[in-house]
């Protein structure tokens, strides 16, 4: 019990620190979140857009497994999937015991509903989606997942970006969650003219490490995901919290 407690309450620490002025009820609902499904602020598990949370993939594979999760499986949906217009559609089916009938969900991804961050990307996209959704039904989460909501961290920019960013299958955490995730971190911050030692140092309490050298390759996304919606939503905002950073932490990444 006492260990839920410090869990909750890290989380709204975190939450303070990351999302400026969060309302009451946001806090109350982080509390009954961390409490019900012991999700983690600093492991990505919970983001907050748009005034509500959202929980990530990762944050319901925690889940799963702490509940003994039997197994998934996924299925492309081929009758409505369009390789050639990058149109994907999946089937997963969650079983949480070996009896199990199965709990499914449906997930599908094109250019117009994905991030341009993740074109590219499609049928991956789809496929985390359909689990999401399966996961979610298996579970009893009432939140959505933040990879189901679509194109919410779309930051406008043009074609030539959009190819940059095109996303590749990368290994292993690398430097800052892999040269692909980094390089999308470094775009953001000459896109929305930030200064890189202050996001350095904003993304290492993030992800709650000493250096984002430390932080996996979740915790990484998650804080981009983050940095791209609030740019694009409140770049003022972001600026008084970047600005909240003492210059010394320059060396923190």
């Amino acid at each position: 019990m006492a260990g839920a407690t410090t869990a909750t309450n890290q989380n709204v620490r975190l939450a303070k620190l990351r999302w400026a002025g969060l309302p009451r009820l946001a806090f109350i609902a982080l509390r009954e979140l961390s409490r019900e499904y012991r999700l983690s602020v600093a492991l990505g598990d919970l983001l907050y857009i748009d005034e509500r949370w959202y929980v990530s993939h990762a944050g319901l594979l925690r889940i799963a497994q702490r509940r003994k999760c039997s197994g998934i499986k996924v299925e492309c949906v081929r009758e409505i999937s369009d390789p050639g217009a990058t149109r994907w559609a999946f089937k997963a089916t969650v079983f949480k015991s070996r009896n199990c009938k199965g709990f499914v969900g449906y997930g599908d991804a094109d250019p117009s509903n994905v991030s341009t961050l993740v074109h590219g990307a499609e049928m991956r996209v789809a496929e985390t989606r359909a689990v999401n959704r399966a996961l979610r039904k298996a579970y009893g989460i009432g939140i959505c997942s933040v990879e189901e909501i679509g194109s919410f961290a779309n930051p406008p920019q043009s074609s030539r970006e959009s190819k940059k960013l095109a996303p590749q299958p990368a290994n292993g955490n690398g430097s800052y969650g892999g040269p692909k995730v980094r390089d999308r971190l470094c775009q953001l911050i000459r896109q929305h003219q930030l200064d890189a030692t202050l996001v350095k140092a904003y993304a290492t309490d993030f992800c709650a490490v000493k250096t984002l050298r430390d932080a996996t390759r979740e915790q990484v996304e998650a804080f981009v995901v983050h940095l791209a919606d609030w740019a694009e939503k409140d770049r003022n905002a972001l600026l008084s919290q970047l600005n909240s950073y003492p210059v010394q932490k320059e060396g923190a990444a």
